[in-house]
């Protein structure tokens, strides 16, 4: 499988990167072994995570997904074999929030632990904490990178003020910069990040890492009416936003070219995200190794110009 750096970071990575969002949550432990063994068993070598996956349970804590992907590290011994991205930032709880480089320092800790490594490949800003300067977390960053802890940096959530902002503060004072921003982007969620971040990521060649890449599902084909919406318990919030006029459209275009390469309406939708100038690797979660071995072939498919114009005019 053909690798592509991410950014300036000397991280090479497959063009699809597992979401790990789902470990300890709706995949349990012996489950989320198994898809992360199909996921590297099919190339995929980028595994992304964060210290607050997966507080929303009720009665979980936060570190749940870093703790699976450790224990798995740990019995198969691939730690050389993946890219291990996770974050900070995220409000774990009222105490355990935001960028400041105390915070910071601390948390990484955390994260090392429950991942059983001494380094961590991608360290990324959750989302932008407002409140603390641009210059104290990356200060924080470049000791932990110093310390050999991590080996770049990542941003999640910024909004393109604040992360010039960033990109300028590393130059000017020497700081490790933002080499991955991981926005929302997919068929659907197109105008924000095209419009404000594109530009900025190519300027400056920082490598683009998506979530929601299949819309929250609805990208799969699976959601057409309210009776699909109904059939799952992520239904109501996926028809409010996609199931509409332009969501129709898309499915349509994707049907379309789906059919003609053979492929799932899945695999076509990573594929477009794969395609676009300036895009690294979709992250896409699986809670299956079914599912995982489905979207691995994402990589494998050639859009042509004709396919990439059809899936581009319904999605404008």
């Amino acid at each position: 499988m053909q690798h592509r750096e991410l950014g300036r970071s000397g991280l090479q990575i497959a063009p699809l990167v597992l979401g790990g969002n789902v470990f300890g949550w709706t995949a349990d432990e012996a489950t989320s072994f198994r898809i992360l063994d199909a996921f590297v068993a099919g190339g995929g070598n980028a595994i992304d995570t964060a210290d607050g996956y997966s507080v929303w349970v009720p009665g979980h804590v936060g570190g749940e997904s870093e703790t699976i992907i450790g224990k798995w590290l740990q019995q198969r011994g691939r730690r050389d074999d993946v890219i291990i991205a996770t974050k900070v930032g995220w409000e774990v709880n009222p105490e355990n929030k935001g960028l400041k480089k105390d915070y910071i320092l601390r948390a990484v800790e955390g994260s090392l632990k429950r991942l059983q490594t001494d380094y961590i490949d991608l360290y990324q800003s959750h989302k932008d904490d407002p409140t603390t300067p641009v210059e104290e977390t990356l200060e924080a960053y470049a000791q932990l990178v110093k310390e050999g802890k991590v080996r770049a940096i990542g941003a999640s959530n910024f909004d393109v003020a604040r992360l010039r902002e960033s990109i300028e503060a590393s130059a000017k004072h020497g700081y490790p910069r933002y080499e991955s921003l991981q926005p929302l982007y997919n068929l659907y969620d197109r105008a924000e990040f095209e419009q404000d971040l594109l530009p900025l990521m190519q300027e400056h060649n920082i490598g683009v890492i998506p979530y929601y890449g299949l819309a929250a599902g609805f990208l799969t084909g699976k959601y057409r009416s309210e009776e699909d919406l109904k059939k799952s318990a992520r239904g109501g919030g996926v028809g409010q936003k996609y199931l509409n006029d332009k969501g129709l459209k898309i499915l349509s275009a994707l049907d379309a070219v789906s059919a003609r390469l053979q492929a799932t309406q899945a695999q076509v939708a990573l594929a477009w995200i794969m395609a676009q100038p300036g895009l690294t690797a979709p992250i896409a979660s699986a809670t299956s190794p079914e599912q995982v071995t489905e979207l691995l072939k994402a990589t494998e498919l050639q859009l042509s110009p004709d396919d990439l114009t059809e899936l581009g005019q319904a999605s404008a």
